[in-house]
């Protein structure tokens, strides 16, 4: 039999007290984190939110409630009564609360506990899957609920920041039209217009622009937003973003620098970082050349060097056939790291590119003997080697990486491989934050598989303005108005200036390749609302889970988010999805066909 509180009323969290509350009369409440009886005493550490504080009950003071807390097991719920008292010798200098505890003299046993499935403490060692099916209790733990206070946090000083600077935070629709381009809609049928289907937001993107046309000058919005796509570890199906939009704007500086002022708030209050300097900004073609990324990670050099001149015409035809089929031969330097990789950590390596598309990975190991092991350089002449030596400064100790193929592939195979072996082998501080944004991206990119061209972001970026005459004579050389934010290598948030000229805006529609038709069922209540006047715009959406990782220290977006999903999207613990009744479906006018694989 439970008890109930009657009225009895928390004083302080459990980890509130420290040496000055002793000898204060104190009630706290919480989960039994752990519990030891030494015979005529019997120890509990009692855990909430607030921390943890031990609570000693002696049977000389009460025995009947010495007695009554003899029943008490891991994780039940309870209310103490009693007073502080110094821990004399016995100081846990571990707890924030080690200094005291609470001799206890009322007891109520709120709720009862089974046997959990796992022991909840800090350093777990179950796995994942198991904590996730059991996810309530997992988030017990104060590494986890630290991450939510964080979350928190952040959200109120974002709220506080925008509202200084004059947005207003107005929501958008969870129900809206689909309009495939892109990552995949979660679709919601819909039982009163038969056959047809709601879309839940992958952005709030057209409705923020519809907010300008509407006169709302700045808007702001944690927005809830779902992607049916394939997972990662800094991905969910639904996650939510800090999505913002402002009137008058032309110049990406303008929006830059409030949501800069932004990430400098969040990093004062939040961490105590003082980010005094401007954040730089660096060219996507230079961010592309030098790290082989549009989110490069700068706390560590290893940058790619590019070596075609030197190898189009030498002897080695995995060089050559690159080159001259227009694509590359670039290499990285992994300074010093010949001791510490062996062969087999090189070969691992090259594994490691074929993910990112390269057919193969070349080395050159320069050993501290003088010697060279390279699977490469018999087939290069003396003066070609000493050339690329001389570019990528090779020395003794040192590590070179190459890859050949078309420049994507390069790109993305060399840039993941500077930071796999960066984390691997420890090569900078992670304590340390890294800030820039990325500017001057393509407008638009083409695709050979499908014969036509794609917007880099989204078909509403405008172009920058001395670029616009190139969208009808060379348009993959048009750079956007769009800029990302880039910290210690991961995209934290991007945006651009959007087109606020309807005809600019049918010119870009119809190099998409967009037909009347597919513009007016795709987009014609948002082309309606630029003929009534649209002031000139522009905004940006930060992710607000990606922010809290990078803010509290984990690469896991599930460390994050309270109740997250799974690599297939699944939720372990509650079992979504699932199948719904007959009923239901009859109601919806929907019947399934065999998947077919």
């Amino acid at each position: 039999m439970v008890d109930f509180l009657n009225g009895l009323e928390r004083t302080h969290k459990c980890g509130q007290l420290r040496a000055a509350d002793i000898d204060k009369q104190v009630t706290v409440m919480g989960f039994v984190a752990k519990y030891r009886n030494l015979g005529n005493l019997l120890f509990i550490d009692l855990r909430d939110i607030g921390g943890v504080v031990q609570v000693a009950f002696d049977d000389q003071v009460d025995k009947a409630i010495f007695d009554k807390a003899t029943t008490i097991r891991n994780e039940y719920v309870i209310a103490v009564t009693g007073k502080v008292r110094s821990r004399g010798s016995n100081i846990n200098k571990n707890m924030p609360t080690g200094e005291v505890e609470i001799l206890a003299h009322d007891l109520k046993i709120l709720s009862e506990a089974d046997v959990t499935p796992f022991v909840i403490t800090e350093d777990i060692k179950v796995g994942e899957p198991l904590r996730l099916k059991y996810r309530y209790l997992d988030l017990r733990r104060s590494a986890l609920q630290s991450k939510l206070v964080m979350r928190d946090k952040i959200t109120r000083v974002v709220r506080n920041y925008l509202s200084d600077n004059g947005f207003l935070e107005i929501e958008t629709p969870f129900l809206g039209k689909s309009t495939p381009e892109g990552a995949r809609d979660y679709l919601v049928p819909s039982r009163l217009h038969n056959g047809e289907f709601y879309a839940l937001p992958q952005s709030p993107q057209l409705f923020k622009q519809l907010l300008m046309i509407a006169g709302m000058d700045r808007y702001y919005q944690i927005a809830k937003c779902f992607r049916d796509e394939d997972l990662r570890a800094n991905r969910q199906p639904e996650f939510s973003q800090i999505d913002m939009e402002m009137s008058y704007v032309e110049d990406n500086e303008q929006v830059m620098n409030v949501a800069e002022g932004l990430i400098k708030a969040v990093f004062k209050e939040c961490l105590g970082m003082e980010l005094n300097e401007k954040f730089r900004r660096i060219p996507y073609s230079e961010a592309m050349e030098k790290w082989g990324s549009d989110k490069p990670d700068t706390r560590f050099d290893m940058q790619l060097k590019d070596l075609s001149d030197i190898a189009k015409d030498c002897g080695f035809s995995v060089f050559t056939n690159a080159v001259a089929g227009g694509g590359s031969v670039r290499a990285i330097n992994a300074k010093g790291l010949c001791s510490k990789m062996t062969r087999k950590e090189v070969d691992a390596c090259g594994e490691f590119v074929k993910s990112y598309g390269a057919k193969g990975l070349a080395y050159a190991m320069f050993r501290e003997d003088g010697s060279i092991t390279s699977s490469i350089l018999k087939f290069l002449s003396e003066e070609e080697q000493k050339a690329i030596f001389e570019t990528m400064d090779a020395q003794k100790g040192d590590i070179l990486f190459f890859v050949a193929d078309k420049n994507k592939v390069v790109f993305d195979s060399l840039g993941a491989l500077r930071c796999h072996i960066a984390d691997k082998y420890e090569l900078y501080d992670k304590s340390k934050f890294d800030f820039l944004w990325v500017v001057d991206f393509p407008l638009l990119e083409y695709s050979e598989e499908d014969g036509r061209y794609y917007a880099v972001h989204h078909p509403f970026t405008s172009a920058i303005v001395e670029d616009i005459p190139l969208l009808d004579t060379d348009p993959l050389k048009v750079r956007s108005n769009a800029y990302d934010m880039v910290i210690n290598g991961q995209e934290a948030g991007g945006g651009s200036i959007r087109i606020h000229d309807p005809l600019m805006q049918e010119k870009i529609f119809s190099i998409l390749g967009f037909t009347q038709e597919d513009i007016e069922e795709r987009f014609g209540f948002f082309v309606e609302a630029f003929k009534y006047g649209a002031p000139p715009h522009g905004g940006l959406a930060f992710g607000l889970d990606r922010l809290t990782m990078l803010v509290t220290g984990t690469d896991n977006i599930k460390d994050v988010i309270a109740f997250p999903k799974v690599q297939n999207a699944s939720c372990l613990m509650s079992g979504a999805p699932s199948p719904v009744e007959d009923k239901q479906l009859k109601e919806l006018a929907i019947k399934f066909d065999e998947k077919k694989d």
